[in-house]
């Protein structure tokens, strides 16, 4: 399973990384919209976890960016905002398929992705 986590607290994407690894996940790091395109742009990946406030960049961006140069990669959005509390993300982002707050227990996450990339 390969795994891209856009994130901008290395801290938090450390932990998720971490939790992912111990499930057999290869997993790659951008704490930017820059880092997470030219990423995407040379490498496949089954999922991509991707936090909805990005320090530098955009996640929207990266989601559409992902959507037309890998329709195949599914996107678990992650956040610690309101945006899209009303489960909209669903209706703007085609890849999406979770949305979940940044607290949710990295154990969680890592086995949401695990089951997303065996969708894939």
């Amino acid at each position: 399973m390969k795994v891209l986590i856009v994130e901008s607290q290395i801290a938090l994407a450390n932990l998720w990384q971490r939790h992912l690894n111990r499930l057999g996940a290869k997993v790659h790091l951008a704490r930017s919209q820059e880092e997470a395109t030219d990423l995407i742009s040379n490498t496949s990946f089954d999922v991509i976890v991707l936090d909805l406030v990005l320090q530098s960049g955009s996640a929207l961006a990266v989601s559409d960016f992902a959507q037309y140069r890998r329709p195949e990669t599914r996107v678990v959005f992650v956040t610690n905002s309101s945006f899209f509390s009303d489960g909209s993300i669903f209706q703007h982002c085609a890849n999406a398929c979770a949305f979940l707050p940044s607290t949710t227990p990295p154990s969680d996450l890592a086995t949401m992705v695990e089951h997303y990339a065996q969708i894939h």
